[in-house]
């Protein structure tokens, strides 16, 4: 499981991504609102993103934040990276977050251990070749989806 900072690191630069062809900013009071995350905690996040290159800021009344990147560049794993999220779902088959595990003696004749290794490797296959770009494509199909559904 992705942690919430990771989640809404990935919400608000979608956000972010929606506006990205306009060259509009967002402020943090409108992506907090717009996206249901505490403004402080979305503070903190959209801060540590600024340091790790993926988006900046501009002040004055048309200020806000943007993308730094085109949308199509900033993928999954990346954002789940930079916000110090783990992608494996067990520590002992994280490669950022490895912790032996106690449970297990011997990690290498471990069947879950396996299973978590190939589980992670196809979460990191598809998280890094999924962009914002495409979060945003997968949520005008399930729109329109939605709409076609409820005619």
């Amino acid at each position: 499981m992705i942690p919430k900072r990771s989640k809404y690191a990935i919400k608000a630069l979608t956000a972010l991504a929606k506006v990205y062809r306009d060259k509009q900013h967002l402020s943090i009071a409108t992506i907090a609102e717009q996206e249901k995350i505490p403004r402080k905690f979305l503070e903190a996040i959209l801060l540590q993103l600024r340091n790790e290159g993926l988006v900046s800021s501009k002040m004055g009344a048309n200020g806000g934040y943007f993308l730094i990147k085109h949308p199509d560049e900033i993928m999954l794993s990346a954002i789940i990276r930079s916000t110090g999220g783990p992608i494996a779902l067990l520590p002992c088959v994280s490669l950022n977050f490895y912790e032996e595990c106690i449970e297990c003696p011997h990690e290498e004749l471990c069947g879950l251990h396996e299973v978590m290794l190939e589980v992670r490797e196809a979460s990191i296959h598809i998280l890094s070749k999924t962009s914002l770009a495409d979060i945003i494509l997968r949520e005008k199909k399930l729109f329109r989806k939605f709409e076609n559904s409820r005619k």
